[in-house]
């Protein structure tokens, strides 16, 4: 059951206190449906879901049906005004890129193969079209995982000088995780879309990364605090989690967030999911200077493997 079914049936005083303690309740106020509903041409996102390497839970489809993140990207299209289409054929950028005007990925490995999932890969030359297709102007965003795709060469316990170009894209990459536990989101930036009530933070239980290689022009919206997390991959200042880049002429939005089905029913995780669709989408402005060095300034310092 998703939290926010969860708030509904508690009273208002264990419902004060639940909020209090999970952060879950904040968001609802920044969720605003544009004006002009049906009468709106929408933009459409490409929710592209494939594994090549692991498989989260979020994105398995039972046979055939919709998975839990799929769904739920959906119904948000439908209430905050953009149209999603899910797949888990990669192939599809070996095509017309030209009907989407973004790109969401919640996908694991090496997406020019097979892999565990088996489904159709993107050929080499559509990877680059994806590419080629963010830095001419279309939004990118990317969940959880889509940090850990397409890996840089190299030590994976070490920063690269010279990255993945898709790494290089997105703004950082995945190292490893411990265990799902709680833990303290900093919000670094109250006026971007879908942060205005999150206030100075809350607290989340997930699957949390740790990530490096970092682009040094992220704007910053969640820092993930380090201090008390269970877990060698966590012994490191605090990190950026949450971020926002531009990516030539393309708006590129990722979250480390996703791994539960019950963050995807989160409405903070949701107010912060939309904000950075409708931004990378084009839909809302923001200032988003460079602000890495400032909020994160150790944020390139490894754990020790």
């Amino acid at each position: 059951m998703g939290v926010w079914n969860m708030n509904r049936s508690l009273t208002a005083t264990t419902r004060r206190r639940f909020i209090q303690a999970t952060g879950a309740g904040m968001a609802g106020a920044a969720l605003v449906p544009p004006a002009g509903g049906a009468n709106l041409r929408k933009k459409k996102v490409l929710f592209l879901t494939k594994s090549s390497g692991y498989e989260h839970s979020a994105i398995r489809r039972d046979e055939g049906a919709l998975s839990h993140a799929e769904h739920v990207l959906i119904e948000l299209g439908k209430k905050y005004g953009f149209d999603v289409e899910a797949t888990k054929d990669a192939s599809i950028f070996n095509g017309d890129l030209e009907p989407y005007a973004a790109f969401a990925f919640y996908t694991t490995g090496d997406l020019t193969t097979a892999g565990n999932d088996k489904n159709l890969p993107m050929s080499p030359s559509g990877k680059q079209a994806l590419l080629d297709a963010v830095h001419a102007g279309k939004g990118f965003i990317g969940f959880h995982c889509a940090s850990d795709t397409f890996h840089s060469a190299g030590n994976a316990n070490e920063n690269q000088d010279q990255k993945d170009p898709y790494i290089e894209m997105l703004g950082g990459e995945f190292i490893t995780h411990g265990r799902q536990q709680p833990a303290r989101m900093r919000v670094v930036d109250n006026a971007f879309p879908g942060m205005q009530t999150l206030q100075h933070g809350f607290t989340m239980n997930e699957e949390w990364y740790s990530l490096k290689n970092f682009a040094p022009d992220l704007h910053v919206l969640l820092v993930i605090e380090t201090v008390g997390l269970d877990g060698r991959g966590y012994r490191r200042p605090p990190y950026p989690a949450t971020w926002v880049r531009h990516h030539g002429q393309g708006r590129v939005f990722y979250t480390a967030m996703g791994h539960r089905e019950d963050v995807w029913t989160n409405p903070a995780f949701q107010s912060i999911t939309v904000g950075g669709i409708r931004w990378a989408l084009g839909e809302v402005t923001a200032d988003t200077p460079a602000n890495i060095g400032q909020v994160t300034p150790a944020a390139s310092q490894l754990p020790v493997p």
